[in-house]
């Protein structure tokens, strides 16, 4: 898994890229990585998973745990570019319904 972060000033948000893989063994790296961020600054964090080949279920609760932190300053966590296998895991989920998700590119 490689993690990539860019803050944007100008709609104050937190752009991140995923790609390879996410799953029990490298989720708390994700975990740390997203809550650290958010203590630098607090923000929207956008997500493109262009690159993203698997996610688990702890993965999944990785973005949940992110998104509760983000909501307790009202702000949105927005997933986009999901390979159409991990969009459905999305949708079996319910999880569709909780982040924002964007179409891909």
């Amino acid at each position: 898994m490689d993690i990539l972060q860019e803050w944007k000033e100008q709609d104050n948000s937190w752009n991140i890229s995923l790609s390879g893989e996410i799953d029990i063994y490298n989720a708390p790296e994700l975990k740390s990585k997203l809550l650290g961020l958010l203590e630098q600054k607090k923000g929207d964090i956008r997500i493109d998973c262009k690159d993203l080949k698997y996610i688990d279920s702890t993965g999944l609760g990785v973005l949940i745990s992110a998104l509760r932190h983000v909501k307790d300053y009202d702000g949105n966590i927005t997933i986009r570019n999901l390979k159409p296998y991990i969009q459905k895991i999305f949708r079996i989920t319910g999880l569709d319904k909780v982040f924002m998700i964007e179409a891909q590119e």
